[in-house]
């Protein structure tokens, strides 16, 4: 049995659910979920557009599990914020109809990195897995998933996110595994690589069932921050001593070394890995994979990727192992801005702007290394100092020059937003949390996810 709703009942519904956004205890709303969940078995609607009046003409299909999910009502029956799937999501080409803050995902721009890892692919025999502790927005994943091997985590809920949204070659990793997660870890799993040889060892028998692997660390480094070093003194990540590994060697088939970060010297990338052959050669002639890890920008511009594949392709053939790279940053450098308006200027012995963002709240990055935000165009002779809502004195983002004095409601575009941000975007202050929006290949711009004063006081207790 299916249902059709004619253009009069979809208007009802859209107007509905407009209705319930932005007062989630609507009158109609228990009426109209039970139409949905409980009246029919599937229906084919008529998608509604942003602009009430009209009505697409796209037949669709609506599971018995949801309600019609329009792009501008992505709460759930709860009053939270969803995401919105990429077919009911409302299409813009004006970047001012949508609020600030939100991050935008320019997918042309996520294209040029995704057909450098091809080609790398292609030219070296290694696989490439994105690395989710930098970006986990999945919305884009069946983008990246043609020019990807699968992906590689630090936690149950990545290896989760891995199997379930992307697919393909799933590696799991964390520091340390606790007793009561192992068991999902390992069933969301094709690799686990365990931290140390006492995790390796003390997880053997649920491990029995998956490739599995131990992290290595060769004690150097491309890090300039202390506080991102893996081979800073006494670091607890990886293993460091070859004679703790060989008793081990018959329960693993592999490695994990990761010991570059930001990385865009190839010499230096290639000088660090002679270390690591020097240092684990005997173990590495008895594996079968070895990944080296992510922290090289190899997607950046004027990267050698015909000497960088032509290393990695020597390297396989030398050990005989499939080799792994896990690209975060590369995998989406450039391809995002944090879209934010001014909400506020003033004087103060400089220029100071004030917009409806925050670097501890949506760019905590800047604020841990203590590094400035990139905006462009960066010129003209009106200097500010653009300043984040929160109450945190230091919520700067930096000093930039414009081309006129900014007034209130201006807008700025943050540039290269997407790594270690969406990741780690938070409730400090209660400030509104930045949607999320990609834009398509041909210009146009879809809202996939927005954020309510629910999501906030469920993220509290």
């Amino acid at each position: 049995m299916a249902a059709t709703c004619d253009n009069n009942t979809v208007l009802q519904i859209t107007k509905c659910f407009r209705t319930i956004r932005y007062a989630p205890n609507c009158p109609h709303f228990a009426a109209l979920a039970k139409f949905c969940h409980n009246s029919l078995q599937s229906a084919v609607y008529d998608v509604a557009n942003r602009d009430e009046g009209r009505i697409s003409g796209k037949r669709r299909t609506l599971p018995l599990a949801f309600c019609p999910p329009f792009a501008y009502a992505p709460l759930d029956a709860f009053g939270a914020s969803r995401s919105l799937p990429p077919e009911t999501a409302g299409f813009t080409k004006d970047m001012a109809l949508i609020q600030t803050p939100y991050y935008l995902i320019d997918k042309s721009k996520l294209l040029q990195n995704m057909e450098k890892i091809a080609e790398l692919r292609q030219l070296s025999g290694a696989k490439a897995l994105l690395a989710l502790k930098c970006f986990a927005t999945w919305s884009v994943f069946d983008f990246m998933r043609d020019y990807m091997d699968g992906t590689t985590s630090s936690s149950l809920n990545e290896v989760r996110l891995g199997r379930e949204k992307f697919g393909k070659e799933t590696h799991a990793y964390s520091v340390a595994y606790a007793d009561h997660e192992i068991d999902e870890v390992v069933s969301h799993a094709d690799k686990i690589i365990f931290n140390t040889v006492g995790q390796l060892t003390r997880f053997a028998d649920q491990s029995a069932g998956i490739t599995r692997g131990v992290r290595l660390n060769p004690g150097v480094s491309s890090s300039s921050f202390d506080l991102a070093d893996p081979a800073r003194p006494f670091s607890r990540l990886g293993e460091w001593d070859v004679k703790q590994v060989e008793p081990v060697m018959d329960l693993i088939t592999g490695f994990m070394i990761h010991n570059n970060c930001e990385n865009g010297d190839f010499d230096l990338f290639d000088r660090m890995l002679g270390d690591i052959e020097q240092k684990f050669g005997s173990l590495l002639k008895r594996a079968e994979w070895v990944s080296l890890g992510g922290g090289i920008h190899f997607t950046g511009e004027n990267y050698p990727l015909a000497k960088f594949a032509e290393r990695l392709k020597r390297f396989s053939g030398e050990y005989g192992v499939q080799v792994y790279l896990e690209p975060g940053e590369a995998s989406i450098t450039k391809s995002t801005t944090l879209e934010v308006t001014v909400l506020d200027t003033l004087y103060n012995g400089k220029n100071l702007a004030i917009v409806d963002s925050s670097i501890e709240a949506h760019m905590l990055d800047l604020l841990i290394y203590r590094e400035n935000a990139k905006i462009a165009p960066n010129a003209g002779p009106n200097r500010y100092m653009i300043c984040g809502k929160s109450c945190l004195a230091g919520d700067i983002f930096g000093e930039f020059d414009f081309p006129s004095e900014l007034k209130v409601g201006d807008r700025i575009s943050v540039q290269d937003a997407a790594g270690y941000t969406m990741v780690k975007k938070n409730w400090f202050n209660g400030v509104k949390m930045p949607a999320i929006a990609i834009r398509e290949l041909d210009g146009s711009i879809r809202t996939v996810r927005e954020f309510s004063y629910t999501d906030y006081e469920q993220s509290l207790s």
